[in-house]
């Protein structure tokens, strides 16, 4: 066989490489390993589209860990975690779709440099009020609903850029290796966060110094990432024109689904580790309180345990990379998760609670990972946004099923609250299996040797009842 050389193009130009199945672009093509745990890394704009997520990461996990510690020492309360993480996520229903469609219409590196230049300045304000000691339980909530808002609006055009940089072949690792920058940031930002906290408090549990410096941190990082998402090439130039309606774009988004029953097996099933699966990480604070007895520093430590486990999850598929039986694999891990959740209520040490949240950190990022690159597999450039805001959409209810967990979180038990999160996981996992008993047949999720139920042909539709038996 005669090897051709890649098409050459210049740099910026439109044709990057893009739908599934991708064309080579030379950045994708060019000297570059398809195998190998860090594969999609030898691609430049990949690299730098890499570093943006991880300084966004930590600037998210930082957040995560300052605010709740600030929010459960001023109101002791479960609820008032819950009510402000349904801030947080509630835009992403009401938004994301509106989201999928600009990332369709506009420049996806121009959406994503203007909403992390947005989250900046919110919250450097939000680090002067800590900081000055004014800060209420509402500041916390009106700024939730702010910076919700803009990633509801950047997240399609951030979750779409991936695939479409590195090339139908890296998808698998591209995803895990996305996926790494966000369980690398909850190793180590939790505890810079709950560090910092602790170092500025200097044992005055009153003191909102260390807080608000750590948010005027997470203002800077949110510049880092500004700056490698425009160090990028790659422009994420529009798949659609205006002569359609958003109103059209949508209601396509939404037909897409209702033709594509694998496809929405998959969205449900990233749905119910959101609503069940992450409930020890939205209530740490609250297990590290009541249940540890632990200080800023401990929460700080118990979060980032979970991370060591998540990145672990994350370079494990990255090195399987585009591996067979992903459908089987996805299952399994999510009753591995079960399992550990019922390991991790019953945690009453600090030693003990971090050696199985590693293994709960472990088996959500292995499944979550395998969820999103299966999807992404699934569906072609020209709709990729708006599926991406669908199922963002979806993730932004999850916080509903959370009320009723943390209610008996504050009335039960913390630790009664985890194991009936852990039985509901295994639970709703298990009805959706037997409601969509395709997704377990899913095999290596694209290619023309793919078995029953296999994902994404080259028009990046669903296959069914392929047989070869």
């Amino acid at each position: 066989m005669v090897s051709r050389p890649a098409p050459t193009m210049p740099r910026g130009a439109d044709s990057y490489p893009g739908a599934l199945p991708m064309r080579a672009g030379p950045l994708a093509t060019s000297g570059v390993s398809r195998r190998g745990m860090f594969s999609s890394l030898a691609i430049r704009d990949f690299r730098f589209l890499w570093l943006s997520s991880l300084a966004a990461s930590f600037a998210m996990q930082m957040q995560m860990v300052a605010r709740g510690w600030l929010i459960y020492d001023m109101t002791s309360s479960p609820l008032a975690l819950t009510w402000v993480m349904l801030s947080f996520m509630l835009p992403s229903f009401l938004f994301s779709l509106a989201g999928g469609v600009i990332a369709d219409r506009m420049r996806k590196k121009s959406i994503m440099v203007v909403s992390q230049l947005l989250n900046a300045a919110a919250t450097a304000v939000l680090a002067t009020i800590v900081y000055a000691g004014d800060v209420t339980f509402w500041h916390f909530i009106w700024f939730g609903l702010f910076n919700g808002t803009v990633l509801s609006i950047s997240m399609p055009a951030r979750f779409s850029v991936a695939p479409e940089i590195v090339g139908r072949e890296r998808v698998v690792n591209a995803m895990a290796l996305q996926s790494s920058t966000f369980n690398l940031s909850r190793i180590l930002g939790p505890a810079l966060a709950g560090g910092l906290i602790a170092l500025f408090a200097a044992g005055d549990t009153t003191s909102m110094v260390g807080v608000g410096l750590v948010f005027y941190v997470i203002a800077g990082l949110s510049l880092v990432s500004v700056i490698c998402t425009g160090l990028l090439h790659y422009r994420g130039d529009p798949t659609r024109t205006a002569r359609t309606t958003v109103g059209a774009d949508v209601r396509e988004g939404f037909r897409f689904l209702s033709k594509e029953r694998v496809v929405l097996g998959l969205l449900l099933v990233g749905l119910v580790p959101m609503t069940f699966g992450f409930v020890p990480t939205f209530l740490m604070p609250a297990f590290n309180a009541d249940v540890i007895g632990g200080g800023p520093d401990d929460l700080g430590l118990l979060m980032a345990a979970m991370g060591v486990g998540a990145l672990c999850g994350s370079l494990l598929l990255a090195r399987l990379g585009d591996m067979r039986g992903k459908g089987r694999v996805m299952f399994a891990a999510t009753y591995v998760w079960a399992v550990f959740l019922l390991a991790f209520a019953l945690s009453e040490s600090l030693a003990a609670a971090m050696l199985v949240g590693a293994c709960v950190g472990l088996a959500g990022s292995l499944m979550g990972s395998l969820n999103m690159s299966i999807v992404q597999l699934a569906v072609g450039q020209e709709i990729r946004g708006r599926v991406m805001a669908i199922m963002m959409m979806s993730h932004g209810l999850s916080p509903l099923g959370l009320i009723p967990i943390s209610a008996a979180a504050e009335y039960v038990g913390i630790e009664v609250a985890i194991l009936g999160s852990a039985v509901l996981l295994a639970v709703s996992m298990a009805l959706l299996g037997a409601l969509f008993p395709e997704l377990r047949r899913i095999d290596k999720g694209h290619g023309r040797e793919e078995t029953p139920a296999g994902v994404a042909s080259d028009a990046g539709q669903v296959e069914r009842g392929r047989s070869t038996a």
